[in-house]
């Protein structure tokens, strides 16, 4: 297949991945006449029940991968930790989108911060640790800060938050002395995240930056940036997105992190090569959604508008909401939440409700920024998050 040559609808898409960010590009893809196939080992994956074809292997199974290889002109992942070797060896055959050198740079804290360094994009104070002398030499100037496991860390998994070199020795142990960064903790005032459309072509769309808030380690709410109240750093990270996009060659939806700091200065935190959290809110409140984008950069289709249609915020929706306060089972009220006009219902089709567990997300539209506070606070009563204001 040619770098640009068009996979038509019709024809079948791959996807190495069965969780819920599978489940809604398989979504996307179908309305727009694809077939799908995911690889995934779960036999009960969200995507799996929804996909035209469930190829249930894990990641580096060589037969899977040449079933998908051999059906799928195009294939893309939905998350970062897949082997970053099983797209490597898929796209031997096929085009596949990012590629697996590029999610194998996101895939290590140590090596995504260095080729984020290296795009131009600035980002906290950090020192490499892969022993304990790594540690007792660490900066003074790194304290307070937070250690992170360089691998596999997700949804605050993997990180500590350490005052002295003596807790960040005893983080070190507790993760069982993996390598891991140290970075120092910043004087935040916002989170924002840009999600990137990057083509075959090389052209990118860019949609609104979001404003991100967090309840231990996991993203709870998220509300797109206003075009009414634009922030002066919203075109230096959308700026940064695109540059980090095309340093690393990147064809795909990629989302970057940024701290916002008490002094406006904008540090990139990390980089997801994939489709987004904070990025849910495109599906009803724009044009084309960043699935959408998805199955358009690998199919070799034109970008889709990122426009707005109207003002949104996403609540995440965690397995903690079926329980109360005696922790026993209790099913959120649905028919309440769904009552309320403009407010969009995702469940990602997972059996069993645990707490932390992503098992949907929310999301609200409004024609202005009032009426969407007033609504937020009508569905956070609804859904009992005491914690929203």
């Amino acid at each position: 297949m040619s770098a640009l040559e068009i996979v038509l609808p019709g024809q079948w898409l791959g996807m190495v991945g069965g969780g819920q960010l599978a489940r809604m590009f398989c979504f996307s893809a179908q309305r727009m006449g694809y077939k799908v196939a995911i690889l995934d080992p779960d036999p009960f994956s969200p995507a799996g029940a929804v996909a035209d074809k469930h190829i249930c292997a894990s990641y580096d199974d060589g037969m899977a991968l040449l079933e998908l290889a051999e059906l799928c002109p195009a294939i893309t992942t939905e998350f970062e930790n897949v082997p970053a070797q099983s797209l490597m060896r898929l796209a031997e055959q096929c085009r596949v989108t990012p590629s697996g050198e590029a999610v194998a740079i996101a895939q290590d804290r140590i090596r995504e911060k260095q080729f984020i360094t290296k795009a131009g994009v600035p980002i906290a104070p950090y020192c490499a640790v892969h022993s304990i002398e790594d540690l007792l030499h660490a900066d003074a100037g790194l304290f307070p800060g937070i250690l992170k496991a360089a691998r596999f860390g997700y949804d605050g998994k993997g990180q500590a938050r350490v005052q002295t070199k003596q807790e960040a020795l005893q983080a070190f142990a507790n993760f069982g002395q993996v390598a891991c960064v140290l970075e120092s903790l910043q004087p935040l005032v916002d989170e924002v995240s840009v999600v990137v459309a990057r083509g075959l072509d090389g052209t990118t769309a860019m949609y609104a930056p979001s404003h991100n808030q967090h309840r231990d380690g996991i993203l709870a709410v998220s509300t797109a940036a206003s075009a009414n109240t634009p922030q002066p750093y919203y075109a230096q990270a959308q700026a940064a997105a695109v540059a980090i996009a095309a340093e690393l060659n990147y064809y795909g939806v990629l989302c970057v992190e940024f701290f916002v700091l008490a002094d406006g200065t904008l540090l990139a935190n990390e980089i997801a090569p994939r489709p987004h959290n904070s990025g849910h809110f495109t599906i009803e409140a724009c044009y084309s959604s960043q699935f959408d984008q998805q199955v358009r950069v690998m199919t070799g289709l034109p970008l889709g508008s990122t426009a707005e249609v109207q003002h949104s915020k996403m609540f995440n929706l965690l397995g903690d909401l079926w329980f109360d306060q005696n922790n026993q089972y209790s099913e959120p009220q649905w028919a309440r939440l769904v009552a309320i006009p403009g407010v969009y219902l995702h469940l990602y089709g997972k059996a069993e409700a645990r707490q932390g567990r992503k098992m949907g997300h929310v999301t609200l539209l409004a024609t202005d920024t009032e009426q969407l506070q007033a609504k937020a606070r009508q569905v956070a009563q609804v859904l009992g998050f005491d914690w929203y204001e």
